[in-house]
């Protein structure tokens, strides 16, 4: 017997695709498959983003677009907060489309609400590491916490560090449930191209 899925609203897709940036196809799928429920169906998205861009990671990407996002507080205010990106791709076709444009869209408005230093863990210097490292260390042994549970202490904290900083690792300001390299490999699987950040700025007035 074939088990009949209950039919999903198309508001609930548009949302997900929202939450997520995924096809309105694999929204639905995900809907159904969670039973309509809505954060079930984002983590369903976010696992099989993650299985089929593992294969694409490598792949090069010669072609992309850079967008940028200025911040205004209120309609008769000039903007006060900017960023751009350059995203790259693998084809210009990719490229062309409304979701890879958007998909880069909402990094550069990710980037100037959260103000990351680097795009990936591996390129912070080693020396900025071991000091913050030497940091929290200090602070658990003020702390008075036990000797035998500093490392673990300073390992969660480093991790919370990246997670500030490194883009790939913040959760997405509109989703805190999916990280930025969530939402990346969530459109890598939608549009079946490896999909990189190259760069960014982020400009702000008055900031240094």
């Amino acid at each position: 017997m074939v088990e009949r899925k209950v039919p999903v609203p198309m508001e609930l897709v548009k949302r997900l695709r929202d939450m997520t940036m995924a096809g309105m196809m694999d929204c639905k799928r995900a809907l159904e498959d969670a039973g309509g429920d809505l954060e079930r169906a984002a983590t369903l998205l976010r696992e099989r983003g993650i299985a089929k861009a593992a294969g694409r990671a490598g792949r090069a990407t010669t072609n992309g677009v850079v967008e940028a996002y200025l911040h205004r507080t209120s309609a008769d205010y000039p903007p006060q907060v900017g960023a751009m990106i350059e995203l790259d791709c693998e084809t210009d076709f990719v490229a062309k489309s409304e979701e890879f444009r958007r998909l880069a869209r909402e990094l550069a408005m990710h980037v100037a609400a959260t103000n990351p230093r680097w795009i990936r863990a591996e390129e912070i210097p080693p020396e900025v590491v071991e000091a913050e490292r030497d940091l929290y260390r200090r602070q658990a042994e003020e702390e008075g916490r036990p000797a035998a549970a500093i490392p673990r202490i300073v390992e969660g904290r480093l991790r919370q560090f990246r997670q500030a900083n490194v883009l790939l690792e913040q959760p997405f300001v509109r989703d805190g449930h999916t990280t930025v390299q969530d939402l990346i490999a969530q459109a890598m699987a939608t549009l079946q191209e490896n999909i990189a950040v190259r760069r960014f700025s982020r400009f702000a007035v008055k900031e240094a």
